[in-house]
């Protein structure tokens, strides 16, 4: 245990069932298996329950995910991932060696930083009519460099035979393309990738159809 972790609570997730960011904080908890407690923010009833003056004094940009964890708030998926990395056991979602933890960076922030916040909900709800066709050019723009980077780096997993953070976030970025009707086997490499990754138990609980507060017609 971590010497600076007073952990005398289950962390609390704040997040949305179909919010890519807070799939992949779903994600780094299972991997790691670490319990924790779940409050959704529905990011479309009653004009968005992110934009309350209540949930803004928990996170000032009004974005999901917001997690509560041994004493401290945080936001922002990645930087999330990173502490619950830093201050728990279990499987390393960053390599040891300095070239591969580098490269799990950079993709990373392809995807979270180059891809993810083009299409996601405020900036589709800005975009209007065209929303669909908006999505597709960004994703499509950055898998086609995704693709290229992971042909160098890739091995059973993003970067070699490790699951690592690159991983966690590459999903949920799959699952957001084929919303969008992004054809993602035109992109090999990204759906080898996928489809190997899904199938573990620690993707498949932290699915966005099985969380709690999943619309019961789109459960399974």
């Amino acid at each position: 245990m971590h010497p600076s972790c007073g952990r005398l609570a289950k962390p609390i997730l704040h997040g949305y069932f179909r919010s890519s960011c807070s799939w992949r904080v779903r994600i780094a908890f299972a991997l790691k298996g670490v319990e924790y407690e779940q409050v959704p923010v529905n990011l479309i009833k009653d004009g968005g329950q992110q934009l309350t003056d209540q949930y803004k004094t928990l996170n000032p940009m009004r974005q999901v995910p917001t997690v509560e964890i041994d004493g401290i708030t945080l936001s922002q998926s990645l930087a999330v991932i990173q502490y619950i990395e830093e201050t728990r056991p279990g499987p390393r979602l960053l390599p040891a060696d300095p070239k591969k933890r580098a490269q799990v960076r950079m993709i990373c922030d392809v995807i979270a930083s180059g891809i993810q916040p083009l299409q996601n909900l405020y900036v589709i709800q800005k975009v209007g009519a065209e929303k669909v066709q908006w999505a597709q050019h960004f994703i499509q723009r950055g898998f086609q460099a995704l693709e290229a980077i992971l042909k160098e780096t890739a091995g059973m997993y993003c970067v070699g035979d490790e699951i690592s953070m690159a991983d966690i976030c590459l999903v949920p970025q799959v699952y957001n393309a084929e919303r969008f009707k992004v054809d993602v086997e035109q992109y090999p490499t990204i759906n080898r990738l996928n489809q190997t990754l899904v199938k573990m138990e620690a993707f498949r609980v932290s699915h966005p159809i099985c969380q709690p507060d999943t619309p019961a017609d789109l459960r399974v």
